[in-house]
């Protein structure tokens, strides 16, 4: 795929600039159902352990093989797939999540539920390294990134309302019934996505290369270097927000501090979708200035509930937007090959959350709750280092044209 934008040739300057707001929200939606299937089994443990006859810690290995399918299927499937057409491409992966999620709900067998959770990661991956790029592609230059905030707001809604709906859904209802709920919704998305987005054609084969030659294009490494270490050192905190919670005596409080996250983050988002075509570098530094502010506040003041919800604040309003921020930042600096950059990206973006699993488990273990928000400092200063040193590539000071 290039990363030419689509050519308006007439209208007046106001069309020329509308966004195609039914086709972005269409786009949303995936990225909405693509978040939500990878995370709400961890508000169902109980339920789906009992029903498989697993353990909850087996149970909750289901997130682990999702983010496992992503992780190791997105580049080679992402290069294999560079001559569909992106529509078709991008049905094909939520006619992914519809299949997994039913089997998902209507299996009672733990290898069975194991192997839809891994094809729902495989859906994942072709999914969040085609949506970007296919957000891009639907409006003029000069409104790339807020077409990406627009799509990419799917992820603290889900979070802040999907998670909690689904859990509500699966105490009151079944589990199964809220991962039912997820397939009706994604073949009403499918009829969307078939009506109002456009298709494009894919990559011509002379025009593909080897999708290592990203990483030599100026910019895509320290790309990808900043999203490993920053997505590691959000889910360090994230992946065990409970067990912290509990240390300072706040268990209690969960639902209502994560709430308060996902409201901050979407308020980021749209910040975010109005600033980045301007200030993308200003925005990631002052993002990671606002989760390092947010982990040092509860590292030293976190028997205060006051600085908790406060940090709190201030973490959602510095992670809300990087998702955005960083798509934005690989699809411009990969230029040509933006559709393998973006695909490393999602790689390593799994990566960097099973490896905040296992790394906060670890520090759990050897130091505690306490360790979290310190080890989120140190991670975070040479992701400040690098977005700031890369004033010409990968976070430049000034947008090229």
């Amino acid at each position: 795929m290039t990363t030419q934008q689509v050519p308006i040739a007439s209208g007046t300057p106001d069309q020329r600039q509308r966004l195609p707001m039914a086709a972005l929200l269409a786009l949303a939606t995936a990225v909405f159902i693509t978040s939500l299937t990878e995370t709400l089994p961890a508000g169902l443990l109980p339920e789906m352990s009992a029903d498989l006859h697993v353990g909850e810690s087996a149970t909750g290995q289901t997130v682990t093989i999702y983010a496992l399918g992503t992780a190791l299927t997105a580049i080679p499937l992402t290069a294999a797939t560079a001559g569909w057409r992106r529509k078709h491409l991008l049905l094909t992966a939520i006619a992914g999540f519809a299949a997994a999620n039913t089997v998902t709900a209507l299996s009672t067998n733990y290898p069975l539920t194991m192997v839809a959770r891994f094809v729902a990661g495989v859906a994942a991956g072709l999914a969040w390294a085609l949506l970007a790029g296919y957000a891009r592609r639907m409006v003029p230059a000069g409104l790339e990134g807020k077409a990406i905030a627009i799509a990419m707001a799917g992820i603290p809604v889900a979070l802040s309302l999907g998670v909690p709906a689904g859990t509500y859904m699966g105490k009151v209802v079944t589990w199964q019934a809220a991962f039912l709920a997820m397939s009706a919704l994604t073949v009403a998305l499918m009829v969307w996505i078939t009506a109002v987005v456009p298709n494009y054609p894919g990559q011509h084969q002379e025009h593909r290369a080897p999708m290592r030659k990203a990483l030599r294009v100026p910019g895509v490494a320290a790309v990808l270097f900043v999203t490993l270490v920053f997505v590691l050192a959000h889910t360090i905190l994230y992946a065990y927000i409970a067990a912290f919670l509990d240390h300072v005596h706040m268990a209690d409080s969960t639902d209502l501090v994560l709430l308060v996250f996902g409201g901050a983050s979407l308020l980021s988002i749209w910040i975010t979708g109005a600033l980045i075509n301007r200030r993308l570098r200003s925005l990631t530094i002052a993002s990671t200035l606002l989760v390092g502010s947010a982990a040092a506040v509860l590292a030293v003041l976190a028997d205060s509930p006051t600085s908790v919800y406060l940090a709190v604040l201030l973490w959602g309003l510095g992670w809300g937007g990087v998702p955005t921020l960083l798509q934005t930042a690989a699809g411009q600096a990969g230029r040509e090959q933006a559709d393998a950059a973006q695909a490393m990206l999602v790689t390593l973006w799994n990566v960097a959350m099973a490896g905040g699993g296992a790394a906060g488990g670890l520090l759990l273990d050897s130091f505690g709750a306490t360790s979290f928000p310190w080890s989120v400092i140190a991670l975070l200063v040479p992701v400040l280092i690098v977005v700031v040193v890369t004033r010409t590539h990968g976070f430049p000071a000034k947008r090229s044209s």
